[in-house]
């Protein structure tokens, strides 16, 4: 899961990145207004970390162009300033939550897992397609009841398919996804290519029926 951090406080930035690259997040950064409009009109987050605050412009008004083009990805605003007018502004604009400064690490974390769960999994902690189960919290997947295992790179695309199930995803868009602002330095997207081609064979020697289809020349459809 890919995490945008608008904040200009390098150290903060630095700590919320820490912490969630260890739960397997993937973290990306923007300091000022501009850059973070730049980042958000080029891709997509499964969440937004955004501080209101910043050197060049106001964070409001990239959660209103975010809303403006009706992009699905979570919003966390989080400020320094603890005014009940901002907090009530950014929830009717759209923000999904709401942490004032100084915060907890871990209740970020928790509000980030809530915000992903509500959007892309029904606000379940499980995940179940017939023969498939999935535990979001354990990061643990099953066939018939039986476990198998998954690298973290595999489980982010399984997780990621089936978040966007019956949806054509391409190969670039996945690379994006895997590997953030790296993936336009890459000659190709071949590593793409590895990790599905492994993902599907864990899965189909496990008994899971051919969810993971291969849309010829376009990308990739999980079908549900």
């Amino acid at each position: 899961m890919k995490i945008l951090i608008i904040e200009d406080e390098s150290e903060l930035s630095k700590s919320i990145a820490e912490y969630l690259s260890e739960k397997s997040y993937l973290c990306e950064f923007a300091s000022t207004f501009h850059e973070a409009m730049n980042k958000i009109e080029a891709f997509d987050y499964a969440c937004i970390i955004l501080d209101i605050m910043l050197p060049d412009g106001n964070g409001l008004a990239i959660l209103e162009a975010l809303r403006k083009e009706n992009k699905q990805d979570g919003v966390i605003i989080v400020s320094a300033k603890n005014a009940l007018d901002d907090k009530i502004l950014g929830l009717q604009m759209g923000a999904d939550d709401y942490l004032t400064k100084p915060f907890h690490l871990s209740e970020l974390m928790a509000r980030i897992y809530s915000i992903i769960r509500r959007k892309q999994f029904n606000n379940s902690n499980t995940v179940i397609q017939n023969e498939l189960q999935i535990d979001l919290l354990a990061k643990t997947v099953s066939i018939n009841d039986q476990m198998i295992e998954l690298t973290k790179k595999e489980f982010d695309l399984l997780i990621y398919f089936i978040g966007n199930k019956n949806k054509v995803i391409s190969k670039s868009t996945l690379a994006e996804h895997l590997s953030g602002d790296f993936a336009d330095m890459l000659d190709n997207h071949d590593f793409v290519y590895a990790h599905i081609k492994n993902l599907k064979k864990k899965l189909y020697d496990a008994g899971c029926n051919h969810y993971l289809k291969t849309v010829y020349g376009t990308g990739y459809k999980w079908i549900s």
